[in-house]
């Protein structure tokens, strides 16, 4: 049987599985009765995981947000939804498949979904630009943004991203532009706005479908201006020191809670959102539903200045 960890941390919890396995095929050749030691081994696995997955690293974090069996933006779209209508292209240059979206309805309430897509496998994740958006994608969100606005239908953003694309075509049809205008728009969308953090949260790529009025984040996540790595090349110039990079950086929801700029962090199994992806998306539904219920209550003009408020308070600086 194929071990369900993956990650090179999950080693002791992989060797404990293995004897687990490793003692049920002895009791089968042998036809003895073993199911005490099975049952005591099976007991220390489940408390063993449950201790160490709420007690990852901030790196470790990062680690499990870019597991590459996690549930991505459409696979929640499809537990999430009672009807999904995916809308394509930009206008203006092509369609950008690191970026879905589209109308959607959930328990009765129609909506607008965006939100970035990664690939499963090399052929999809070359298809997926490996979730990385180019200013089609972006201006594609934009689209779809001023139609829910235009209709009154609240915008309900996915985030999973590395980055925006940072090739030269993307730069020669203005990737700095189409993010820019979108920080601009989603600042004074005249409906509820709410982003889900569902695995990395990268940069401008993630900052560019990321302005709402709530931030939710599943607990495995990350959001951040720059990558561990990127911020490890820069300060440190060596990419190989992302761990020390994360610390510093604070990138967790726990963090981000602390610093006020996560709203309400969504809980996941132990090991993750992949080992349980139905559950976690029905808790993503219901609070998205929860806090769609609250924004819808406040008026747009009280809803707009509150949004651009919230973003004035973050950070620190001084004159």
């Amino acid at each position: 049987m194929a071990s369900k960890y993956t990650l090179s941390f999950e080693k002791p919890l992989q060797e404990l599985e293995e004897k687990i396995e490793a003692t049920k095929r002895t009791a089968l050749e042998r036809g003895i009765d073993m199911s005490k030691e099975i049952e005591g081994l099976e007991s220390k696995l489940e408390k063993t995981a449950a201790d160490f997955y709420q007690n990852l690293t901030r790196w470790q974090r990062v680690q499990m947000a870019r597991h590459s069996e996690r549930p991505y933006t459409l696979d929640y779209i499809e537990r999430i939804t009672s009807f999904w209508f995916e809308m394509h292209g930009d206008r203006h240059f092509a369609d950008d498949k690191a970026v879905v979206g589209g109308l959607a309805e959930i328990d009765g309430e129609q909506v607008v979904i965006i939100g970035q897509q990664k690939g499963r496998g090399t052929r999809d994740n070359l298809f997926r630009n490996f979730g990385m958006p180019r200013p089609e994608g972006y201006r594609k969100a934009l689209r779809l943004m001023n139609l829910a606005a235009r209709f009154n239908r609240p915008v309900i953003s996915f985030i999973d991203t590395p980055g925006a694309y940072p090739g030269i075509g993307a730069e020669e049809r203005g990737q700095a532009e189409a993010i820019a205008r979108n920080l601009m728009v989603m600042s004074t969308l005249p409906v509820p706005i709410i982003i889900l953090v569902i695995g990395e949260g990268a940069s401008g790529g993630a900052l560019g479908m990321g302005v709402g009025d709530r931030l939710l984040m599943l607990e495995n996540t990350w959001f951040s201006v720059i990558s561990p790595e990127g911020c490890a090349s820069i300060l440190y110039r060596d990419a190989s020191k992302a761990e020390e990079a994360a610390d510093a950086m604070r990138v967790t929801p726990q963090d981000l809670m602390e610093m006020g700029v996560c709203d309400r962090i969504l809980p996941e199994p132990p090991g993750g959102a992949h080992r349980d992806a139905d559950t976690v998306a029905a808790t993503v539904k219901s609070i998205l539903m929860e806090t769609l219920a609250e924004l819808k209550e406040i008026p747009p003009e009280k809803l707009v200045a509150t949004r651009v408020s919230r973003y004035e308070r973050l950070g620190q600086w001084q004159e």
